[in-house]
C-alpha cells in the first residue's frame, strides 16, 4: 500500500520540475531577448567602457591678436611625457634618470611609476630638446604626445590685459579667463583598449579622437601705441620711484581702448615666479581716489543744470573756506575769479561753492550717470564699480569732499571713460576690447554700444572749451601740452589714505592726469596715473608729461597733422569719416558710429 502511494507520486513531482526548469530557462530567453534587442545599445556601452580607457586630449586654443592682426596670444606644440606603469622594469633608476632631465625631483617621479594605474602623465609640455634627450634613453614604457602649449610672443607688453592660461588649457586670468568659453574649444581623446585583467593593450596606432579648436579673438588694442604707453609709464614710475602706474588710451567715439598699460610689468610666460598680486589688472581692478580730475563731473553737472556759465564769477574767499567745522583751502590765495578759472586753476573752494548749488541729489545723480559706481561691461575679468555711496550714507562734509574728488573711488577705466563722454559730445560709452569673434563659421562682430546720453553737446563742447585752458600758461597742467595740438584735460593730486591711522597721508599721492586731442576733433583720450611717486607728487608734475610724452607719438603714428601743417596735408578723415553719425540698431536703440579714429588699423 505504501509502495503504492511513492510511486503514484512521482508522476507529479516530475511535472513540477519539468514546469520549474522550462519557467527558468523562458525567463532566461526572455532576458536575452531583452538584452540583445531592446537595451543591446546600453550593454553594447558598459562592454566597451569595460574594455577601453579614455585620456583627454586638450584642444588647440583660439589665437589672441591685436587691431593690426599682430598675433598677442599663441599656440606652440610641445610634448606631453607619459608612462605605462607595468612596462617599467626599473622605476627608482628611471626616476633618477628622469628627473635630471626634467629638472624635477626623483622621488616625485618614482611615486608616480610606482602606480598600479596603466596610464600616468610625468610630465606636460616639456621642451623639445628635453624629449629628445629622454628618447635617447630608449626606455620601455616611456611614450609621449603632443600637446599645444599657450605662449605670449610679446612678454610683459599685453601682460596684465591677456591674463594666462593653465597647463590644462584652462584661463585663470584677464581675457583668457574671461573668454574662456570662446577660446578653449571641445576636447578630444586616446582611447586605450585594456585586456581581460584591466591593463592596457597599446596597439601601434592609438585611436585618436580629434579635438575641435577655439574661435580666435581680435582685440581692440594697437600694440604700437600700447607700447608707447608702457614705455613712458615705466619712464616715470622708475623715475619718480613710484610704486606702481596706469596709462589708458581709449578712442572716445567708440569706446575702444587701444592701449592699456601696468606698472609694474607682468609677464604672463612666467606665471610661476610671479604672484597673484601681479597678476591683477590694476587698470580695471583697483579704485582710488581721483582729486581734482572729479571736477570735470562737478563742473559738467553744473552747465547741464543751467547753474552757471562757463564767465559767472566765483569767490574763492582768498583760499580759506569754512565748511562743517573743518577748514578748506586752495593751493593758491584766490579772490573772485570766472567760474572757467575755477577750472583752469583748480580751485577747490570755487568747485565746493559750484557743489552747494548743485545739492548732493543731483551730485550723485551725474556722478551715476558719468559710470562710477557700476561697472562699464568691459570685456574684462576682475572689474570693479568703484566706490560711490548713497546719499542716504554722506555725511555733512561728504558733498564737498566729493565735489573735489575725495570719498569715492574710481577705476582708471572708469575716469578715462566718464572724461570722454565731453570729447564725444555727451556720451557714455560701453568701453570695449573685443573687435570681433572668428571661427571656422565666419566672424562674429559687435558694434559700438551707447549706455546713456549724460550731456547736452553744447555743456560738452563748453567743457571742452574750458578744460582747454588747463593746459595753458595760467592753467595747471603746461606740461601736458603736445605742439602743434590744442589739448584738453585735468590734473589730480590726490592724498592717500593712510591704512594705520585711517586719515589722509601727508606724504602718499596719487598724481594723474586725463584728457583728449586734438579739442577740435578729438582722436584719443588718454589717462595716466601714478601711484605714489616720491615728493609731492602734483599731478602736473609727474602725470602731465607722461600725457604729453605719449599723445604726442600718438599724433605722429596716427598720421594726424599739427595744426601748423598746409591744410592740404591733414587726412580727408579728419572732415569726412571721423564725424560722430548717429543710427538706430534693430533693437532701436542708438549706437555712435565711429570706427577707428584716423584709421588706426585695418578698417573693415
Amino acid at each position: 500500500m505504501a509502495q503504492h502511494d511513492t510511486d503514484s507520486t512521482k508522476p507529479a513531482s516530475l511535472h513540477a520540475v519539468r514546469f520549474v526548469l522550462l519557467a527558468g530557462f523562458a525567463l532566461v530567453l526572455l532576458r536575452l531577448i531583452f538584452i540583445q534587442g531592446i537595451e543591446h545599445d546600453t550593454w553594447l556601452a558598459r562592454a566597451d567602457r569595460a574594455q577601453e580607457k579614455t585620456v583627454k586630449l586638450e584642444p588647440e586654443r583660439g589665437t589672441i591678436y591685436d587691431r593690426n592682426g599682430n598675433i598677442l596670444a599663441m599656440n606652440v606644440d610641445r610634448p606631453s611625457l607619459y608612462a605605462i606603469p607595468g612596462e617599467i622594469e626599473n622605476p627608482q633608476k628611471t626616476a633618477q634618470k628622469l628627473a635630471r632631465i626634467l629638472n624635477v625631483r626623483p622621488d616625485r617621479l618614482l611615486r608616480k611609476l610606482k602606480r598600479k594605474g596603466a596610464f600616468v602623465w610625468l610630465e606636460r609640455k616639456i621642451g623639445l630638446e628635453q624629449m629628445a634627450k629622454i628618447e635617447a634613453l630608449n626606455i620601455k614604457g616611456l611614450r609621449s604626445v603632443m600637446e599645444s602649449k599657450r605662449v605670449y610672443p610679446k612678454e610683459a607688453l599685453f601682460g596684465h590685459l591677456l591674463g594666462f592660461a593653465g597647463l590644462d588649457n584652462q584661463g585663470l586670468e584677464g581675457i583668457e579667463k574671461k573668454h574662456d568659453h570662446i577660446l578653449r574649444g571641445t576636447e578630444g581623446a586616446i582611447i586605450l583598449e585594456r585586456d581581460a585583467h584591466g591593463q592596457s593593450v597599446f596597439p601601434k596606432g592609438l585611436q585618436y579622437i580629434d579635438p575641435t579648436p577655439g574661435k580666435d579673438l581680435h582685440l581692440t588694442v594697437d600694440e604700437n601705441i600700447q607700447h608707447i604707453s608702457e614705455r613712458e609709464l615705466q619712464r616715470m614710475v622708475k623715475a619718480s620711484g613710484a610704486k606702481g602706474g596706469t596709462a589708458i588710451v581709449m578712442n572716445p567715439w567708440n569706446g575702444e581702448i587701444l592701449s592699456m598699460a601696468v606698472q609694474p610689468a607682468f609677464n604672463p610666460n612666467k606665471v610661476r615666479t610671479s604672484s597673484p598680486a601681479q597678476w591683477r589688472n590694476r587698470a580695471i581692478a583697483d579704485f582710488y581716489e581721483p582729486g581734482s580730475t572729479f571736477k570735470i563731473i562737478t563742473a559738467a553737472a553744473a552747465l547741464e543744470e543751467n547753474l552757471v556759465t562757463p564767465d559767472d564769477l566765483i569767490d574763492c574767499e582768498e583760499g580759506k573756506y569754512r565748511v562743517r567745522g573743518t577748514t578748506i583751502h586752495d593751493h593758491d590765495p584766490f579772490g573772485v575769479i570766472s567760474f572757467r578759472q575755477v577750472i583752469a586753476h583748480s580751485s577747490n573752494i570755487g568747485t565746493i561753492k559750484i557743489a552747494e548749488v548743485l545739492g548732493p541729489k543731483r551730485l550723485s545723480g551725474y556722478a551715476h550717470a558719468f559710470g562710477f559706481g557700476e561697472r562699464l561691461g568691459i570685456e574684462l575679468h576682475g572689474e570693479s564699480p568703484g566706490l560711490l555711496r548713497d546719499t542716504r550714507d554722506w555725511s555733512g562734509r561728504s558733498l564737498a569732499s566729493i565735489a573735489i574728488g575725495q570719498e569715492i573711488g574710481v577705476t582708471p577705466l572708469q575716469m578715462v571713460t566718464a572724461t570722454s563722454v565731453t570729447a564725444n559730445g555727451g556720451y557714455l560709452m560701453s568701453p570695449k576690447i573685443i573687435r570681433e569673434v572668428r571661427g571656422k563659421n565666419g566672424e562674429d562682430r559687435s558694434p559700438p554700444r551707447i549706455k546713456r546720453r549724460v550731456l547736452s553737446e553744447k555743456t560738452a563742447h563748453e567743457m571742452t572749451n574750458i578744460l582747454k585752458s588747463v593746459v595753458s600758461e595760467t592753467g595747471t597742467a603746461i606740461r601736458a601740452a603736445v605742439p602743434g595740438y590744442t589739448v584738453v584735460g585735468k590734473t589730480g593730486t590726490a592724498q592717500k589714505i593712510d591704512p594705520e591711522t585711517r586719515r589722509y597721508s601727508p606724504d602718499k599721492f596719487v598724481s594723474s592726469f586725463v584728457g583728449y586731442l586734438p579739442a577740435e576733433d578729438p582722436a584719443v583720450t588718454i589717462l595716466v596715473m601714478v601711484d605714489e611717486p616720491e615728493g609731492k607728487g602734483w599731478g602736473g608734475e609727474i602725470a602731465a608729461p607722461v600725457f604729453s610724452n605719449i599723445a604726442k607719438e600718438i599724433m605722429h603714428y596716427l598720421k594726424i597733422a599739427p595744426k601748423a601743417d598746409p591744410p592740404a596735408e591733414i587726412p580727408p578723415t579728419q572732415v569726412t569719416e571721423n564725424k560722430a553719425k548717429m543710427v538706430r540698431t534693430s533693437k532701436h536703440t542708438e549706437v555712435l558710429i565711429r570706427d577707428a579714429v584716423y584709421k588706426i588699423g585695418p578698417v573693415r
